[in-house]
């Protein structure tokens, strides 16, 4: 018992570590995606020089992030078949269809336009090129769409029949795919793709404002990105609100794990808002809490006396690791919270007319570089691991999810995930770190001399021009 127990650990493990590494690489690629998208949109718009060296600035990082991510993301696939053949098997019937569209849909709508985008610029014509690069785009949103698809399902499933074997039959690919909670994950973590990329953005034009104040590439990529930060987070804290109305009413043992929610409130009493707590699961309550009366029934109940389900009105084998679903929730609406004041305080900054003056928020959005990325994890451990201990939620335990394998051989393929994965990140990270730390180059002429020439403009240094 306690090795197959530990074996299930390993390969749960394996693929927290592998799918940890995935969505951040993919969550970057559907925001820069988008984003690149927007700069070229502006440049043929524009036909202003700064918005091509921009493009040509976030394209290089784009290319890495998409050869770094396409690694993880074929080592995530495969671990479906080697660690997780109960689950392939149970309901292959549903996911392999979205798996498939997912790659031939996708994945092979995006690398057949990446060499366009990546090396066609000055090499075919302007709206060809700007059709390749929203191809891609929207082939990232369509990527995330089949995964998030896939994921859902198994999160709320709907749309099918068991089988005699036991097996997921489906019935219904609409309510199969549209599950409950599909909708509502589809656009937060769209929103949180966006959200990520826009802190990043910010960062590294306020990275290079900081030494150069007069640099008009910088400053885009600063008020690009506070931009976003201002329109974005606000969204998202409506998206999440809605997502966890729909967690409420379909997975309500997750959403009292992400409230430490172990017994219901006294008669007469609203939910509290608990702002600190260690959730014990041996006691099956709370330790030092620090909580709000009533404030939690406002946002779960839209009202003051509202209730939910608790921790103690089910069994313990029914229980999710209570103290990571509780922390990873605060750890994504603190920063949420965060991002929000950040671009509230960048709108003010902006009246004012101290955008490029304001170092304190260039400090600020330098280190809430990785802020979107920690928010979307946090937020993915809260989703992950919130529906413990089942795979197909309600249906299909992880315990029965998991491969006949022994310890030593998910050991070992642990072990090579790890040191391929961080070998690959650590490289990529560095490529990243040293594109980011240099300026945007301020002359692209020789990229696109026949637009230039059309256009009449010239190629002049950003340095001391307006906004």
């Amino acid at each position: 018992m306690i090795s197959q127990e530990f074996t299930l650990l390993l390969a749960r493990s394996q693929f927290a570590f592998t799918i940890g590494f995935h969505i951040v690489l993919a969550a970057f690629t559907i925001g820069l995606a988008q984003f690149l998208l927007f700069l070229e949109a502006m440049w043929l718009w524009r036909k202003a020089p700064v918005w091509l060296s921009l493009w040509r600035y976030w394209s290089k990082i784009f290319a890495l992030n998409v050869a770094v991510g396409v690694v993880t993301g074929v080592m995530m696939e495969f671990a479906f078949g080697t660690n997780w053949s109960g689950l392939s098997s149970r309901a292959g019937a549903i996911l392999g269809p979205m798996m498939y569209l997912e790659v031939l849909v996708a994945f092979f709508l995006e690398a057949g336009f990446m060499g366009v985008v990546l090396f066609g610029m000055g090499k075919v014509r302007p709206w060809i090129h700007f059709l390749a690069t929203a191809i891609v785009a929207v082939g990232s949103i369509i990527s995330a769409f089949w995964i998030l698809a896939a994921n859902s399902w198994m999160q709320t499933p709907a749309g099918f029949t068991l089988g005699a074997d036991g097996r997921f039959i489906p019935v219904d690919w609409w309510a199969v795919i549209i599950n409950p909670s599909f909708p509502w994950r589809m656009a937060h973590m769209t929103a949180a793709a966006l959200l990520g990329t826009a802190c990043l953005v910010a960062a590294c034009g306020g990275w290079h404002l900081l030494r150069d104040p007069q640099q008009l590439a910088a400053r885009k990529m600063f008020s690009l990105g506070l931009w976003m930060l201002l329109v974005l987070a606000p969204l998202q804290v409506v998206l999440g609100d809605l997502h966890g109305e729909n967690t409420r009413d379909h997975q309500p043992v997750k959403l009292a794990a992400m409230e430490g929610a172990w017994d219901p409130p006294a008669p007469g009493d609203g939910e509290p808002m608990r702002l600190f707590a260690l959730p014990d699961m041996q006691q099956r309550r709370n330790h030092y809490e620090v909580a709000i009366p009533h404030i939690g029934s406002l946002y779960l109940r839209h009202n003051l006396e509202g209730r939910i389900h608790t921790l103690n009105q089910y069994p313990r084998d029914d229980l999710p690791w209570v103290p990571g679903v509780f922390w990873s929730f605060r750890v994504m609406v603190g920063l949420g919270i965060v991002m929000v004041v950040t671009g509230v305080a960048g709108l003010v900054v902006r009246l004012r007319g101290r955008l490029w003056r304001a170092r304190w928020l260039q400090r600020l959005t330098v280190l809430m570089a990785p802020a979107g990325f920690v928010a979307m994890l946090a937020g993915w451990l809260v989703t992950e691991t919130g529906r413990q201990p089942w795979t197909v939620y309600g249906l299909l335990r992880t315990a029965h999810s998991a491969s006949p394998v022994s310890v030593q051989m998910v050991l070992g393929s642990l072990s090579a995930v790890v040191l391929v994965y961080l070998a690959v990140f650590s490289l990529g990270l560095w490529f990243l770190l040293r594109l980011m730390s240099r300026p945007p180059s301020p002359d692209e002429s020789e990229v696109m001399p026949d637009v230039a020439e059309r256009t009449g403009q010239g190629v002049a240094h950003p340095k001391g021009s307006s906004q």
